[in-house]
């Protein structure tokens, strides 16, 4: 898996789903430190998580409600739960996501 990650982070679990990531559960909140080659598109969705994220490296371009977002390194960005959104990559890039679960 690509990323600029420290070994010990590399040594974590890797998250199931639709992106490469190494995965830290936490009691109320999953981490994840995600890689996404140039060129990834994840289309429109919804999540039930309250997500965080702050980009380490490259650029993050969020669509949600029909705006168009650009994040670049040591951006933070937020997506509400149930919100629907899409994310495109159009250069390698990497972000630490926190996925909170509700009613914690």
């Amino acid at each position: 898996m690509a990323g600029q990650y420290p070994d010990k982070i590399r040594t974590l679990p890797i998250y199931d789903g639709r992106f490469d990531a190494y995965k830290l559960e936490a009691k109320e909140a999953n981490i994840l430190f995600a890689s996404y080659p140039a060129g990834t598109v994840i289309p429109e969705h919804t999540h039930e998580t309250d997500n965080h994220g702050v980009i380490t490296r490259g650029e993050l371009i969020l669509t949600m409600q029909g705006e168009v977002t650009r994040f670049g390194v040591g951006d933070w960005y937020y997506v509400p739960a149930g919100k629907k959104h899409a994310a495109k990559f159009e250069q390698e890039t990497d972000e630490i996501e926190f996925w909170f679960i509700l009613g914690k």
